[in-house]
């Protein structure tokens, strides 16, 4: 093959190679729900939930009028992030708890919570040794977005240090 064709040929290749590196994976609905989200602690109103599985990363995107609102959760290392539309890029979530009683999981305080009874299931089944019994869980995440610190029920009025 000439000197030309195989240079041809690379850059053909490296440029395809980037390509599907570049392209997103392709996602799998696991479900989309019809029920109630607020925001900034203000009262619940209508929304969709979106849950899409891109392997290692799923997206739960939460529809409110005309607001949207994403939290991707990594599964290794396990971390949560928002999405920030402004900003374009993912942020951190400073914490999260769920309310299995109320099927209610709530984002950073209650910037966002929403009544999501299909991802409060699936925490269950995953992971019944720790979660059987449990009512309230919450969860603080480091800068990075890892968790480093939890606390479940009565244990979450404890103050650690």
């Amino acid at each position: 093959m000439p000197q030309k064709a195989i240079v041809l040929f690379s850059g053909a290749l490296a440029s395809c190679a980037l390509a599907l590196l570049a392209a997103p994976a392709c996602a799998e609905l696991l479900y989309k729900l019809s029920t109630r989200c607020s925001l900034a602690g203000a009262d619940p109103q209508a929304c969709t939930v979106e849950a899409e599985d891109f392997g290692s990363v799923t997206l739960y995107r939460h529809r409110i009028g005309a607001v949207t609102k994403t939290i991707r959760v990594t599964d290794s290392p396990l971390k949560m992030e928002l999405y920030n539309a402004e900003r374009k890029k993912w942020e951190t979530l400073q914490s999260a708890s769920a309310r299995f009683s109320a099927n209610t999981v709530c984002f950073n305080g209650r910037d966002l919570c929403v009544v999501n009874p299909n991802y409060l299931n699936s925490v269950q089944e995953n992971r019944p040794d720790l979660m059987t019994g449990r009512d309230l869980v919450r969860v603080h995440f480091d800068s990075s977005g890892r968790t480093n610190a939890s606390c479940y029920d009565d244990g979450c009025d404890l103050v650690l240090k």
